[in-house]
């Protein structure tokens, strides 16, 4: 009798056991689920740089992007193959050179809306150019999102936390933002070290003589050369302003950095020659260096890089290892 009690006993346990697992694993899938609507919940309603309400019904099947930066962070999303129109100054990733190109500084509505895209990635920093044609996308039916012109990096990953939710990958929208927070803070973190009498003054140039143009304040690249521990020669000036040579040889910086190497022929050299110029540190001492633009001017997953190449060219004891 003991012995058939427990056989009944033991066969009730393994029962309830195995109910429990059911139970749990059902639970866990329900979770799963929920989480995965949670991450793909459309109709989306978002509030775009010029602050009009976009209701974007459906994810986004095919997607247009006007200008680099977006098309990046939309490759950086996962999405490359649903991208079906980019601007003729796109080149990256590579894939990018076989996309239709639909304009540059004038976009090609009429082949904007043959391509029958659901989405269109426009931006701020052109969005005032375009009304006209912006709004002939709206009226052909395309969702029209206007992402902000980022000048710092918060504003960054605000750029990519809406292109996320208008696509619907939040999540891995999240992940960029996060990879790209613990990295910038380590190099941060790196650049705590320069001691104060051996900061370096640096002079970034975005564009050649003799219209030189260079980042002061409340601009992305003026924040990247705070991070790395160096001064901003023209801190002075307030979002990317136009600078006579008399000012930049006065404020006699260490190191010069150019951004135009990639249109411009040898655009250190042209630097180093430049009148009056010799006697300037960077150019006595050889610290002039070329920095790829795309880099460090584009409101993207590729600006650590850049802060990168900045530190290495600025700092090569510290970084270049």
């Amino acid at each position: 009798m003991k012995k058939i009690f427990g056989l009944i006993l033991v066969m009730l346990l393994t029962a309830g056991m195995m109910v429990g697992c059911s139970e749990a694993t059902n639970e866990g899938k329900e979770k799963q689920e929920t989480n995965h609507a949670k991450q793909e919940v459309f109709p989306i309603t978002i509030k775009d740089a010029t602050g009009e309400k976009v209701t974007i019904e459906q994810k986004p099947k095919k997607i247009v992007s006007l200008i680099p930066s977006n098309t990046e962070v939309v490759f950086a999303l996962g999405l490359g193959k649903k991208v079906v129109g980019v601007s003729d100054y796109d080149n990256y990733p590579e894939e990018t050179k076989e996309i239709e190109k639909v304009g540059g500084m004038e976009m090609n509505t009429e082949m904007i809306v043959s391509l029958k895209p659901d989405l269109v990635l426009a931006h701020a920093s052109s969005a005032h150019n375009s009304n006209e044609g912006l709004q002939q996308l709206k009226d052909a039916g395309i969702d029209v999102l206007v992402v902000n012109d980022a000048q710092s990096f918060d504003q960054v990953y605000d750029s990519i936390d809406m292109i996320g939710q208008a696509t619907g990958e939040q999540e891995k929208a999240k992940g960029i933002v996060t990879d790209m927070k613990t990295k910038l803070k380590d190099i941060q973190e790196k650049a705590k070290s320069v001691k104060e009498a051996d900061r370096k003054t640096v002079f970034v140039e975005v564009s050649p003589s003799p219209e030189i143009y260079t980042p002061g304040k409340n601009t992305f690249m003026n924040e990247m050369l705070q991070i790395i521990s160096a001064e901003n020669a023209a801190a002075e000036l307030d979002g990317w302003a136009k600078i006579d040579e008399e000012s930049m040889i006065a404020a006699n910086p260490d190191v010069i950095i150019t951004t135009y190497g990639y249109y411009t022929k040898d655009a250190v050299s042209q630097v180093k020659g430049r009148k009056g110029w010799q006697d300037v540190n960077a150019v006595k001492d050889d610290k002039v260096f070329d920095v790829h633009s795309d880099l460090v001017t584009r409101s993207g997953p590729r600006l650590i890089e850049g802060v990168e190449e900045l530190a290495k060219s600025v700092y090569p004891n510290l970084f270049d290892n």
